[in-house]
């Protein structure tokens, strides 16, 4: 399956990294340019452990409808989400946050397998 590594220092501390990490309103703003919306589930604040949230969004011209469910939760450390439905055959997101330099280091893997192979 492949595997995305995405490496991000940020100037705070880990606990407000975690926090906005989760936050679905911040999510809404940061991708204004593609429209998505939370259309059920958790569609506003933070995020927590075995809630959902069902995106709507424009990709590549296409509306896709996404709902993943955050299946794995250790604050301020670690939480994962995984594709409950949607487009992927699957999906889960891992979001790792560890203090580094005086901030955080934030480290994002993404696991995926293509709808229609590779």
């Amino acid at each position: 399956m492949p595997r995305i590594e995405l490496r991000t220092e940020i100037n705070a501390p880990k606990e407000i990294v975690f926090d906005l990490s989760r936050s679905i309103d911040l999510h809404k703003i940061s991708t204004e340019h593609t429209n998505e919306e939370a259309i059920s589930g958790k569609t506003s604040g933070l995020i927590g452990l075995n809630e959902s949230v069902t995106w709507k969004a424009k990709h590549f011209g296409i509306y896709q409808i996404l709902t993943s469910r955050i299946t794995e939760f250790k604050q301020p450390d670690f939480f994962s989400d995984e594709m409950v439905q949607g487009s992927f055959k699957r999906l889960r997101h891992e979001h790792h946050f560890t203090d580094f330099n005086g901030g955080t280091l934030m480290i994002n893997y993404f696991n995926y397998k293509s709808p229609f192979g590779f």
